[in-house]
């Protein structure tokens, strides 16, 4: 019999043998990666980090301003679904009383049976009588039958106001999900922002978040920039000293006051204690009022910055204004030329 033999085990070319150690490289580099155990790219530098938090926190304010609006447009949608509903209730009450009314009615005329009128007539000891009765009884049947109509006309309102309430359910829940969806991109780069501030030292991070410049954050509380310059009216004195008294307040996004802000938070807060209802996103700021070039700049006029109108502060005077930056500062005092100015708006 023929002896069996092993197979021969067959030796790696070079080519091969590269390959194959590349691949292990590869892999061992990815599980380095992915499991935390290591970082593939060199540790950035306090310029890169500027550069990638201030990216991420512009992205972050338009994810912000898009759930102020949802948030917005949620908030009217549920009054709008609890008036509807409040509505069909006080119609369904009025409509079960006009029921009851019609079935008292129903239940008279069984009693009184389906006697044939010129029959009861006849048989009438007083036909006088009786033909004043059977006026009344017209006239009872055309009151019957205006009830009717009316009961009827009551059940298509209910129908169409359960048909409103349940159309503007759908539009709330489909807000609802957008919202949960902006939170969740907003927090998302906020905390990347947080993760890539973590790389620098305490030193390196006051340096650039501001936060040594401790003029922009307290002026106006201690009096230390001095009096603004004057507001063209009473409407936009108050707004801009609302401004003035929210310096320092931190920055926390959807947050309207008065203890801490977003931008559009800050200006909506600032304009309301002055009488004015200011829409809630910046991109619906920009259209209240009239439009304003930067040349023609006056304190309490809302200025705008980024392409997408992203970020929006308060003119005070002397090209500054004052704003809610980011959650890496607070509510400050900065120059309009800090970032790419995009338009401004006078409140009427």
């Amino acid at each position: 019999m023929a002896a069996h033999r092993k197979p021969k085990q067959r030796s790696l070319s070079g080519h091969t043998a590269r390959t194959a150690a590349t691949i292990a490289l590869a892999g061992a580099a990815t599980a380095i990666v992915f499991d935390g155990t290591g970082h593939a790219d060199p540790r950035l530098t306090p310029a890169a980090v500027k550069s990638k938090v201030d990216a991420l926190y512009r992205e972050a304010e338009v994810a912000t301003e898009k759930y102020n609006g949802a948030k917005e447009k949620a908030e009217s949608a549920e009054k709008s679904l609890g008036e509807l509903r409040d509505e069909a209730a006080r119609k369904t009450e009025k409509l079960n009383s006009a029921r009851e009314g019609l079935g008292a009615i129903a239940a008279a005329q069984y009693r009184t049976g389906g006697i044939d009128p010129a029959v009861r007539l006849a048989l009438s000891s007083d036909p006088d009588q009786y033909l004043e009765r059977a006026a009344l009884a017209d006239r009872a049947d055309s009151r019957q039958a205006a009830a009717v109509t009316g009961v009827r006309k009551q059940l298509r309102e209910i129908d169409q106001l359960r048909g409103e309430a349940d159309d503007t359910l759908v539009g709330l829940r489909s807000r609802q999900a957008e919202l949960r969806k902006n939170k969740k991109t907003v927090t998302g780069k906020l905390d990347a922002a947080k993760r890539l501030l973590s790389q620098l030292t305490a030193e390196q991070r006051a340096k650039l978040t501001g936060d040594g410049d401790r003029a922009s954050r307290t002026a106006g509380r201690d009096g230390s920039l001095g009096v603004p310059a004057k507001a063209p009216d009473s409407r936009a004195s108050a707004a801009v000293s609302y401004a003035y008294k929210a310096l320092g307040s931190p920055y926390v996004w959807g947050a309207t006051g008065p203890n801490a802000f977003d931008c559009s938070g800050l200006t909506q807060a600032a304009y309301r204690s002055a009488g004015v209802a200011l829409p809630r996103t910046t991109y619906a700021q920009i259209n209240e009022g009239q439009r304003i070039p930067r040349s023609q700049l006056r304190p309490g006029d809302l200025v705008f910055f980024y392409q997408g109108i992203s970020h929006v502060g308060i003119y005070v005077g002397n090209g500054q204004m004052v704003h809610a930056p980011n959650p890496s500062a607070p509510v400050r005092l900065a120059p309009i030329s800090q970032m790419p100015f995009a338009g401004a708006a006078r409140v009427a």
